[in-house]
C-alpha cells in the first residue's frame, strides 16, 4: 500500500472510529508502527487530524480564526449560551472566557440581570457595555488577533486580583482521551488562571468541540463543574460514557 493510500485509510478510520490507534493499523496493515507514525505526522501537519499518543484523533474546527467562528455553529453556540446563562445567579460575579460562546452568552444575558462580568475578551465586554445592570471588569494584556484573548505577564497579574462565583470557559476541544484542550499554549494557561479564580468553571461545549482535539490541555475533567453541552445536539453514547468514565458532568 502506498503511503498516499495509508493515508487516506487513516483519515477513513479517524471518520469511522473516532481515533486512530497506531499499533492496531500496523498490525492490521502488516507495516511497521513507524511508518504510520509518519503518516499521522503529516496528516497533522497538514491539520486533518491531531496527534495524541498511540495514534491521532480528529481535529477540532473551533481552532479557525476568530473571524471564521463566529459563523461556525451559531445555533448550537447559542443554545448552550442559553443553558450556561442559567447557572448565573441574580448578584453574583461571573467570569467569561474569550470566545464566540461566550460572546452569545453576552448578547443573550437578560437585560433584568444585574451581575459582575470579569471578562480577558474585548469582544465580550464590548458587547456587555449597554447592558444597563452588568459592571464589567475587563482584563488587560496583550491581545491575540486569532482568538480576541488577552494573555501574558499583564493579563496574568490581572487575573491573579480578581475574584468570581463562577467561570465559563470556551475550549476547542472535547474527548475522553485528550480531555479538554485548546490550540494555543498562552491561551490554554490564561484559562486555567481564570478557573483558579473562581469557586466553580464550567466548560461550554457547541457540537463541533465535542468528540475533536487540540494541542494543549486546559484542565481536568475533575476540575470542572461540569460541561454544558448543546441540549437539542444528539450526543454519541460512545461519546457520552467516555466522558462520564472519566469524570466529566454533561449538562
Amino acid at each position: 500500500m502506498l503511503s498516499a493510500q495509508r493515508r487516506d485509510h487513516l483519515l477513513a478510520i479517524l471518520a469511522a472510529d473516532g481515533r486512530v490507534v497506531a499499533k492496531d493499523v500496523a498490525t492490521a496493515l502488516g507495516i511497521s508502527e513507524d511508518s504510520i507514525r509518519r503518516d499521522l505526522r503529516a496528516l497533522a501537519e497538514a491539520g486533518l487530524c491531531q496527534r495524541v499518543y498511540g495514534g491521532a484523533l480528529p481535529v477540532s474546527a473551533a481552532i479557525r480564526p476568530y473571524g471564521d467562528r463566529l459563523s461556525l455553529a451559531t445555533e448550537s453556540k447559542e443554545r448552550v449560551a442559553r443553558a450556561a446563562l442559567a447557572l448565573i445567579r441574580p448578584g453574583t460575579s461571573a467570569i467569561l472566557d474569550a470566545g464566540t460562546t461566550t460572546l452569545a452568552m453576552a448578547r443573550l444575558l437578560p437585560a433584568d440581570l444585574e451581575v459582575t462580568i470579569i471578562t480577558p475578551s474585548p469582544t465580550v465586554a464590548i458587547a456587555l457595555a449597554e447592558h444597563p445592570l452588568v459592571e464589567i471588569v475587563l482584563i488587560g494584556g496583550r491581545l491575540s488577533r486569532h482568538s480576541m484573548v488577552t494573555s501574558g505577564p499583564l493579563a496574568a497579574e490581572a487575573i491573579r486580583r480578581v475574584r468570581a462565583d463562577v467561570c465559563f470557559l470556551g475550549v476547542t476541544g472535547v474527548h475522553p482521551d485528550a480531555g479538554l484542550t485548546t490550540g494555543d499554549l498562552d491561551d490554554a494557561a490564561t484559562k486555567r488562571a481564570l478557573a483558579e479564580q473562581a469557586s466553580e468553571s464550567y466548560i461550554l461545549a457547541s457540537a463541533e468541540k465535542l468528540g475533536v482535539a487540540s494541542a494543549y490541555p486546559v484542565l481536568e475533567f475533575d476540575e470542572t463543574a461540569g460541561i454544558v453541552v448543546d441540549p437539542a445536539a444528539e450526543l454519541d453514547p460512545r461519546l457520552a460514557d467516555g466522558l462520564r468514565d472519566r469524570g466529566a458532568e454533561l449538562i
